[in-house]
């Protein structure tokens, strides 16, 4: 099975060519004003206008308004939405659009049960747990908090790097992994030689 990849935390055009060069499925957007990687609408709207064909464009959000989410789905032309706040089953699905949502793992989480819960979403994104932090915290968690045989696909984020994805796929085998910090020379500003590295890590990796 062919692990896909996304490659989030886009700012730059020339950091989203570099990514589907190396063979990133996908490329994600930060549409939250407390992210030192927060994109403003237009820039992502060029950088997804510069995209070959067959890199999915997401767009990440945290509680946001659903009007903001439909405006900035339709300026900048988002193929997928990524919830990464307390969003409900309700307002996630009210867009009309694919979606995944993202949790923050802890050993009280149930992840069996969110999976019932949020049965309209395409996966469910795997990130680490840090009090008042929505995601990007650049940290591993433990990964057999996550049971076996969940319903949904599994995106795996959390501190992964070129050093680890391979062990990551190996002990996880995710649907698809999830990097932004572990190809960064600074927040927001890609390395192109660690986003290369990355997916080979990914590419090499045996499941």
């Amino acid at each position: 099975m062919r692990i896909r990849a996304k490659i989030c935390g886009i700012t730059r055009v020339e950091d989203a060519l570099t990514a589907a060069r190396c063979g990133a499925d996908a490329v994600g957007f930060v549409f939250y004003e407390k992210s030192p990687r927060n994109v403003d609408v237009e820039r992502a709207a060029q950088i997804v206008a510069a995209l070959p064909p067959f890199v999915t464009a997401v767009g990440l959000f945290v509680n946001e308004d659903a009007a903001t989410v439909l405006s900035i789905r339709q300026r900048v032309g988002l193929d997928l939405l990524q919830f990464h706040g307390d969003e409900t089953p309700e307002y996630c699905q009210s867009f009309s659009a694919p979606y995944i949502k993202a949790l923050r793992v802890r050993p009280e989480l149930n992840l069996i049960q969110y999976a019932a819960d949020f049965s309209s979403a395409r996966a469910l994104l795997l990130d680490a747990y840090q009090e008042g932090v929505a995601g990007g915290t650049g940290k591993t968690f433990d990964w057999d908090l996550i049971p076996a045989g969940l319903s949904k696909p599994v995106i795996l984020a959390g501190g992964l790097d070129a050093e680890n994805v391979g062990e990551a796929i190996r002990r996880v085998r995710p649907y698809a992994v999830d990097v932004s910090g572990g190809v960064e020379q600074d927040k927001g500003i890609k390395d192109v030689a660690k986003i290369a590295a990355f997916m080979r890590g990914v590419l090499d990796a045996e499941v």
